[in-house]
């Protein structure tokens, strides 16, 4: 008879965990930076549909839909983050890339953050190497304003 009602409560706190918190908890903090294109000068580019958590998080996101739109076969789409934190110092995020048309990406910081820059740029897989990148640099001054 314990061991059931052991084996119920784990259950139940499994279940519970994974049920999502409320959908207006969640938008309350999604900021919709908009897009960001790599640089011209090639027959392609690259672009990512950019959302951003609120600055006050204690773990800031940069998150949204990568595009791959270079017709090269070798030449994917390329998204990283720079976190410039509140106690001083910077750090990368892991980049992402994909080499289909479209794919979600997730950019993560280490801490609270006061800025962020937002690199998409297009990416060759035989040479290994980023190019014609473009940087957004975000602050919370710049979206202090803007609607949700």
């Amino acid at each position: 008879m314990r061991k059931t009602h052991v084996i119920g409560g784990v259950l139940a706190l499994v279940i519970g965990a994974g049920v999502p918190a409320p959908a207006h908890a969640d938008t309350a903090s999604r900021i919709h930076w908009g897009p960001v294109r790599s640089s011209a000068g090639h027959a392609g580019h690259a672009e990512a549909d950019v959302w951003i958590t609120d600055f006050g998080a204690e773990t800031f996101a940069v998150y949204g839909r990568l595009h791959d739109r270079d017709t090269h076969r070798g030449h994917c789409a390329y998204a990283r983050a720079r976190f410039h934190y509140v106690g001083g110092g910077t750090g990368w995020s892991r980049p992402r890339s994909t080499c289909s048309a479209e794919s979600s990406f997730r950019l993560t910081s280490d801490g609270q953050i006061n800025r962020v820059d937002v690199k998409v740029c297009l990416y060759d897989t035989r040479l290994r190497k980023a190019f014609t990148c473009h940087v957004d640099a975000i602050k919370p001054e710049i979206i202090a304003n803007w609607p949700q």
